[in-house]
């Protein structure tokens, strides 16, 4: 194990972009492989989607990990409360805060929206998983995320945080990828004609 970790360690100095992409991907894509064989959508044909998993490693290679990796790099240089030092834990509070109430609410439609659009459908159709989902979706990730960035603010350095959370991230992955494939609530109703369309 402390050759592999050794080897990313040297992958993420030499080409950190090309190794969070990577990792990140990776992770998104095992997310959605549990996804699938533990908890099959009802709407599925029990047949396994690779194209689902596909888009899921697209979306974390191509988006998620530059964004993460920005946004943990801005957190740890930018935020810092005044007259205080940077490693106070008053900061680890006020970055967790400040993680949790933007970048978390920010995440979750630009997840819903990406994923739906790279199904071919339509902004409308993104936009009715997001209206439908967001909410829900961030008040459970409220009982997962902020104790865990607590830790990972805290104790892990800064070129390693995007690992700690894509870690964590697999099991959240994993909820994200059940959550986007359940049908909308619209796909479930019956269209009834009114009045009533007589032949």
């Amino acid at each position: 194990m402390s050759k592999v970790f050794r080897f990313y360690q040297e992958s993420l100095r030499k080409h950190p972009k090309k190794t969070n992409a990577v990792m990140t991907g990776s992770l998104f894509g095992a997310g959605d492989i549990i996804a699938q064989i533990f908890f099959p959508s009802k709407e599925g044909d029990g047949k396994y989607d690779y194209m689902r998993t596909t888009r899921s490693v697209v979306y974390g290679s191509m988006v998620f990990s530059f964004i993460g990796d920005k946004w943990f790099r801005f957190v740890n240089n930018k935020l810092v409360l005044p007259r205080t030092a940077p490693s106070h834990w008053t900061n680890t509070i006020y970055r967790v805060t400040v993680d949790q109430l933007l970048f978390a609410p920010a995440l979750i439609p630009l997840y819903f929206g990406s994923l739906t659009l790279m199904e071919g459908k339509s902004l409308s159709v993104a936009k009715h998983k997001i209206d439908e989902r967001w909410w829900e979706t961030l008040r459970n990730s409220w009982f997962v995320w902020p104790p865990f960035q607590l830790l990972n603010f805290s104790l892990v350095p800064v070129q390693h945080r995007l690992l700690a959370a894509n870690c964590l991230a697999i099991f959240w992955n994993t909820y994200l990828s059940y959550k986007n494939s359940v049908a909308l609530s619209e796909d479930d109703k019956v269209k009834v004609n009114y009045p009533p369309i007589v032949e």
